[in-house]
């Protein structure tokens, strides 16, 4: 247990039982009142955000973390099965914790996954843009490349995305796995 005061953004608590990764901590004296830390932090379990205020003399659980990095084997069910890119252990992660960049996951992509100090998987991170390939794509008329729109493009993982005008089947593109968004044509 620790003082509210040392802890800093991005850290890890345990919070009513969960995690919870502080993302913003801000000291507060409100006139002639205790000061008191406005912490916003979000359940690691559900992904949901939280607001709590903790009095400046609370103390709080810090949860110690290891990160490690696994490469992406293959899906088994509803899981993903991990390596160990040191060890070669394998493990399975389910597709929660992954969450919705799961949808851009490549086999032999490196994922980074965090550990919390009793063993168990708080979470894992994907690389914030992968570059991937278009499977299928509706062709582009000469009109259509002059205009600004956008079209609807399938990945080589499945997934779809809007894409502008000129990209065609066969192209690879940087995709942001946060937003899913398409960033930009990647040149070979």
């Amino acid at each position: 247990m620790t003082s509210i005061s040392n802890v800093s953004k991005g850290s890890i608590i345990r919070f009513r039982g969960e995690p919870h990764r502080i993302e913003s901590l801000v000291h507060r004296t409100p006139g002639n009142l205790r000061a008191f830390y406005q912490a916003g932090m979000k359940n690691l379990n559900t992904g949901r955000n939280v607001e709590y205020r903790f009095s400046a003399n609370e103390s709080v659980d810090v949860v110690q973390t290891e990160r490690k990095q696994y490469q992406y084997l293959y899906r088994d069910g509803e899981d993903f099965v991990m390596m160990d890119s040191e060890t070669f252990d394998q493990i399975n992660i389910a597709k929660e914790i992954i969450g919705t960049p799961a949808s851009f996951l490549k086999e032999g992509m490196l994922v980074d996954i965090v550990f919390a100090d009793d063993g168990s998987i708080i979470e894992a991170e994907l690389p914030i843009f992968v570059e991937l390939e278009i499977t299928e794509t509706s062709p582009a008329t000469k009109d259509d490349r002059a205009t600004s729109g956008t079209k609807p493009a399938i990945l080589e993982t499945g997934t779809e995305v809007n894409v502008p005008m000129f990209i065609q089947t066969g192209s690879v593109i940087r995709v942001d796995t946060r937003s899913g968004e398409y960033m930009e044509r990647v040149k070979k």
